[in-house]
This record gives C-alpha cells, structure tokens and sequence, in this order.
C-alpha cells in the first residue's frame, strides 16, 4: 500500500549486549527525571547525588549521562555489560528503532553492519517500530516535531 514505511513487514532486533552501543563514541544518552530517580534508587543514591556523579548538562535543560574516559557509557562494563540494563534509560531501551535509524532501509543497513542483534531475534511490527521510534528519547525527539504537529 502507498504511503506504508519501508519496514511494513517489520524488523527483527534482539540485544546481545555486546555493547556496540554503548562504547567507544562520544554521544548522548538523555535522561529525563523520572530515569534519574530510578537510577539513583538503583544505586542506593539521591537524585542530586546521581545528577552530579552520574550527569552531564546538554543543551538548555536537559542532562545526558557521562562518558567514561574511553568514551564508553558510564555504566557499561566490559567483562559484565550493562549495569543498569533493567532500568537503563529510553533512549538505550528504543534502540536501534531510533527515529534517524529506521529513517530508510539504507540507514538501518549501515547500523546493523555493526550491531548483531538487527535483522536477528524478535520480529517488531510496523506499529511498534513507529511508536518507538516517535519516541525514542533521543534529540531527535525533543527537535523535530511528532506527524501532526508540524
């Protein structure tokens, strides 16, 4: 049907938590304070404690967690993966159905050439991927404006 998204029959995506992700860019990985408070909760801290140990300001109002020096996120490690995984943030939790990703065929082919868990795993269907991806925490999300609201 015109007008379906390249990715109507749907995409498969299982994390292997190889941490391809999560390591080795600089990058944001935005948290809103509703992830803040899980965050710190989890790790037996307050929000401001977490705020200042665990943050970073990007742009205006809005806080990204910190990068190792390595540029890997601060809550991966390498021997064990992710440390927050149950509760890590959206932007981590939408991946790779980020919006910029399943833009065309083409983008989400360049990420999965480095990611193993695209095209593997659960199959997602059109719907979800869209809803995902309209929100997928990211700065993309908080910039361009959501279908109906342009």
């Amino acid at each position: 049907m015109k007008g379906d998204p390249w990715y109507q029959d749907g995409l498969r995506f299982e994390c292997t938590q190889c941490g391809g992700c999560c390591t080795g860019f600089p990058g944001t990985v935005r948290v809103t304070d509703e992830e803040i408070e899980v965050l710190a909760r989890r790790l037996g801290i307050s929000d401001s404690e977490f705020r200042k140990g665990y943050t970073r300001s990007v742009g205006a109002e809005e806080l990204s967690l910190q990068e190792k020096t390595n540029l890997d996120c601060i809550f991966y490690d390498s021997a064990a993966g992710c440390q927050v995984y149950e509760d890590r943030p959206k932007q981590c939790r939408t991946w790779p159905f980020w919006r910029r990703v399943v833009r065309s065929e083409v983008t989400w082919e360049t990420e999965a050439a480095s990611c193993p868990g695209m095209d593997m795993g659960q199959l997602y269907d059109a719907d979800s991927i869209r809803r995902l991806s309209e929100d997928d925490g990211s700065i993309l999300s908080a910039v361009e404006p959501r279908k109906g609201e342009e």
